[in-house]
This record gives C-alpha cells, structure tokens and sequence, in this order.
C-alpha cells in the first residue's frame, strides 16, 4: 500500500534523535564544587602533576598526630637507602622506648627487635614504642632524630611544619600543615616505593599480638594503598591517603575532624570527586614548535620555540581542548642563540586560571649574522623604536 506520509514521518524522527545526539554530545562537562569537608584542613591534590585540586586552609598550622610517623619512616628508609642500616638489622629497646604512651607495638625493654619489624610496627600499628626505638638506634636519642626531621622538612619545602618527637604525641611546638603532608606523601611515594609497600599492608603480628592497620580504606577496593591515621585530643582524628585510579594518583589529607567515621568519609568523598571529574593528561609534545620567534642580527630571520618537557595537569575531565596558550617574549630577540636557550615563558590557562607555566626554549640555534647584515638590523631597530616612542 502507498503511503505518501511515510517517508516524511521517518525523516522528522530521524532529525529529532539526531538533534538529540548533537545536544547531548555538545553539553558542557559538568563539574561539581568539591564536597563540604568537615575538618579543621582538608586538600586533594594529584601525586604526579604536583597539583593541589581543592582545599581549605591547606596553611593552617595544627598538630599531626601520629601522621608524624610518615615523616619517621621516612628518615628510616633514606637511611637505609644510603647504606647505613639494613633492615635486618637487631635495634636494641630502651627503657623510654618501652613506657610510651599512647598506640604501642608492645616491644619489651632489654631486647632487640630486627628494624623491618620495628617499620611495620610504625607503619601498622603506629607504635609510639617502635618510633622511639628507630629513633634513638638512627640518631643516638630522640631528640636529635627530630633535628634530622626538621632539616629533611626544610629540604622538602615544608615550610609550616615543626616536629618536636618522633611519635606525633603532643607538643605546643610539634605541629604542620596540609600542604606539607601533601609535599611529604608525593616524595614518600615517588622516592621511596620498596618501603611505600609497608602502608598497603592491612595488619601486622608482633609478639603474639596482631593489630590492624587503622586507615579501614585499605579494605574498600577503592585502589588505596595507604597512607597513615592520626589521633590526640588536641590533633582530633586525622587521614592522609592515597590512590590510585585511571592513571591518576590522588593524595588526600584531612586534619582535625571529629571521630574515625568522619575522617574516612571526608577522604573517601575526596578522592571519589577528584577521580570522577579530573584527568591528569599530557598538554603537549615536547621540542614540537608552539609558536615563532623574529630574530635579529641572526643568519636566520626567526626560531622555532617550544617546551623542554612534556608537561602533565590535572584539570576537570573533558576540558583538555579548552586550554589555551599565552606566550610571553622579549620585544627583541638577537643572535646568537643556542639549541635549548631558555628566550620566554607560555602560560597555559583555563577559563582565564593559570594551570602551567613552562619556559620557552630555542628548538634550533641561531648565528650572527655578516657585520652588514647587523647593521642594517640595528638601523632599522633604531629607527623602530624611535618612532615608537613618538
């Protein structure tokens, strides 16, 4: 039977789902405001473009608790990297080691205990007995491990941080910052991956006794593999975890929240919005040309100039394309110049934010041009910038 309608009808329906589909594939990328944290200081950062995503006072001074044990395995496995302990070696327990306070390992005066155990121990079970011990068989007592604490925070950048012990127990005057933690978690994990290992592990038997590792994330399936909890009264319940996902790794850091529940899910919230709508991704190609520059006095009449790294940022997903190149140059640029001649910068931003900024290099090199060729360059510089400046 003819239909003469037909055809029409088919065409409409087919021009309505296709204007649907071009809708739907140019809707913008929506991305959510990161979640309310209820915590003294938060940060989520990404470990590998050095980016801090989202905070609140990421500055802000406040005490660590036992998160200071990251810094004193830290120092532990630098040590051990540099060939002046072994972690089979036996750590004698002193009586100070022995009566700490707070979370133990249960080490007993007068023995010796191999120093991977005593790791673990810190690590696992944050044993305050276990930290004392590393650090007077490291340093010869405490105190001085702290000064060995402090110089690798100054060497790191940690600019708001103080440590007073080894422990994280209490002190006017041991205290850090977000930021810190984040700069301190990125150089545990990057430089330090054979001991990184030990933040992984769920539980740990010493002594008859086996205790669970506090950071309950491990357990989730979510790809934490660490890092450390934190407790005092005054620190309140802290969390420093990392993880990693879609060729990300996440680093989130929450300091001062009210009980266990609330310091895991402030972490987890974290790191399911920095994963769900980020990506950390490659802008561009290194040694590729980005833009020119003219030259004078030179055999040639311009360069090349481009980046001396392919750099990565983590920005929200989808919006690689929207970001954009400022390039700053000299107004006058002369010869000679060398092959990787540092001559400007380019700032990449998105939605007018400064995400990058990398130098500009020379991809080739430039001579002097002939004692001619340079004055009549300088000749018309000269004559260029004077009617500039009328």
């Amino acid at each position: 039977m003819h239909r003469p309608w037909l055809i029409p009808a088919i065409l409409i329906a087919l021009l309505a789902v296709l204007g649907h589909s071009l809708l739907y594939a140019q809707a913008p990328s929506i991305t959510p405001r990161a979640p309310q944290v209820p915590a003294g200081a938060w940060l989520l950062g990404d470990a590998d473009s050095n980016q801090i995503i989202a905070s609140s006072n990421p500055d802000e001074r406040l005490a660590p608790a036992s998160l200071t044990k990251i810094m004193t395995s830290l120092i532990a496995a630098e040590q051990i990297n540099l060939g002046r302990f072994a972690p089979t070696d036996m750590v004698p327990i002193s009586v100070k080691a022995w009566r700490a306070e707070g979370s133990r390992m249960f080490v007993r005066e007068g023995t010796q205990v191999m120093l991977e155990d005593l790791l673990r121990g810190i690590i696992i079970q944050s044993g305050n007995d276990a930290s004392i011990a590393v650090a007077e068989y490291i340093a010869g007592s405490e105190e001085a491990f702290a000064d060995m604490m402090n110089a690798k925070a100054e060497l790191l950048g940690m600019t708001g941080t103080h440590y007073v012990n080894s422990t994280g127990l209490e002190d006017l005057k041991h205290y850090t910052t977000a930021r810190d933690l984040f700069i301190l978690s990125q150089h545990l994990i990057e430089d330090f991956p054979d001991h990184y290992r030990y933040y992984s592990e769920t539980e740990f038997t010493y002594n008859d006794i086996k205790q669970a590792n506090r950071n309950s994330l491990l357990l989730e399936g979510r790809g934490v593999d660490g890092i450390k909890t934190g407790f005092t009264s005054n620190a309140g319940y802290c969390l420093v975890a990392s993880s990693v996902d879609r060729n990300m790794r996440l680093i989130a850091v929450v300091l001062k929240t009210a009980s266990t529940s609330a310091r895991t899910r402030a972490v987890r919230s974290l790191l399911t919005w920095g994963f769900n709508f980020h990506e950390t991704t490659r802008i561009i190609d290194p040694r590729v040309p980005l833009t020119t520059s003219p030259v004078w006095y030179g055999v040639e009449t311009e360069v090349n100039l481009g980046v001396p790294r392919s750099p990565i940022v983590t920005i929200a997903r989808g919006r690689k394309p929207d970001i954009r190149m400022n390039f700053e140059l000299p107004e006058v640029l002369e010869a000679p110049i060398t092959r990787d001649q540092e001559v400007g910068s380019v700032v990449f931003r998105l939605d007018e934010k400064e995400v990058l900024t990398l130098p500009l290099i020379a991809l080739s090199e430039v001579e002097q041009s002939s004692f001619l060729a340079r004055f009549y360059d300088g000749f018309v510089l000269f004559f260029r910038e004077l009617f500039e400046e009328d």
